[in-house]
């Protein structure tokens, strides 16, 4: 097996905190890999050692067989890092951001110009490739950011959080893009509060909580592993969910949840489901709807977690751990 980012027993400390406490992760070339958590649990730690921004105080990070440490260089040269912000010059246009990285990266002017015009195209900007970017809507300053970590074509990108703040069409759009680049065979580490975004765009998942892996493997596999089945359930008259829900707890246990108007348990017995309909039709609720599917993404993450994740936190869904360093959200120098 080839894996494109590796670490083993990462550590890093900021005083008494314990960022990282012993991650190991891996993901394989040419594939996406999901790092998820609670805000706090030092993501974005793991993703500054990997992009040589933070050095680790224990353990080895490698990307593409290099070591973050001992070899930067070749880390850098190899690697494109979008952060939780975009980090583009507002004052300049789409055009002059993109021709300032490749003139950073040490490409000559005529390269630079060609590398800037193909990304643009490619991220559907031509159009707005003149404008100052501070007249550029949240989805486009993304695409932009994304294009700018391009720039040098890099075969790895970390892209910590990228989709936050935005609406879903443009989420979506990130989405197309992020496929196309993996296809091409670009190898990301994706962090994101936004779990329906990993269980579409991850062939491989890692759970931290509190700096320590917790789960691991394919969506499928956590779902399997950890969710189980869930059972929903929508009473027709709004006034009879209280009633309702006392009964399914009763069949299924504490875990019910009232969600809206829907209640939501987890099962791992088939039986119960008709047991649940014996107990409603015997207390007169009529039904709505009444169904059995398999955990979400998110009920994985509330059962391993404790609690759900935070998506969409308009402060930028940042780590604990991000209040330790100057915000440093650009690898963009091949040395």
């Amino acid at each position: 097996m080839t894996y494109a980012i590796q670490a083993e027993g990462l550590v890093k400390r900021f005083r008494e905190t314990e960022a990282l406490a012993g991650v190991d992760l891996a993901a394989r070339t040419g594939s996406v890999l999901g790092l998820l958590g609670p805000n706090g649990a030092g993501k974005t730690t793991a993703v500054r050692i990997f992009a040589t921004l933070l050095p680790p105080d224990g353990g080895r990070a490698t990307v593409a067989g290099y070591d973050v440490v001992e070899e930067a260089a070749a880390v850098r040269s190899l690697i494109g890092l979008t952060g939780q912000y975009a980090a583009v010059d507002e004052n300049l246009t789409g055009t002059e951001n993109l021709l300032l990285i490749g003139r950073l990266l040490g490409m000559s002017r005529r390269d630079a110009r060609a590398r800037a015009r193909e990304l643009l195209d490619r991220f559907r900007l031509t159009d707005s490739a003149g404008r100052a970017v501070k007249t550029f809507s949240g989805g486009m300053r993304r695409r932009l950011d994304l294009a700018a970590s391009l720039v040098g074509r890099p075969s790895i990108l970390f892209l910590d959080e990228p989709t936050t703040g935005l609406d879903p069409h443009s989420r979506g759009e990130l989405w197309d893009m992020l496929r196309a680049l993996v296809a091409d065979g670009a190898t990301a580490l994706l962090t994101t509060q936004y779990l329906n975004e990993a269980d579409v765009l991850a062939d491989d998942i890692v759970v931290v909580d509190k700096g320590r892996v917790i789960a691991q493997g394919t969506p499928d596999q956590l779902k399997s592993e950890v969710g189980g089945q869930v059972l929903e359930v929508r009473p027709l008259a709004p006034g009879d969910i209280a009633a309702a829900h006392g009964l399914v707890t009763e069949a299924v246990g504490p875990a019910t949840r009232i969600e809206g108007e829907v209640i939501t348990a987890p099962v791992n017995d088939p039986e119960l489901m008709p047991a649940v309909v014996r107990g409603l039709d015997r207390a007169g609720i009529r039904v709505g709807e009444l169904a059995l599917r398999r955990s979400s993404l998110d009920e994985v993450f509330l059962a391993l977690t404790g609690h759900r994740a935070e998506p969409g936190d308009e402060g930028g869904g940042t780590d604990d751990d991000d209040r330790h360093e100057p915000e440093l959200e650009k690898a963009v120098s091949p040395s």
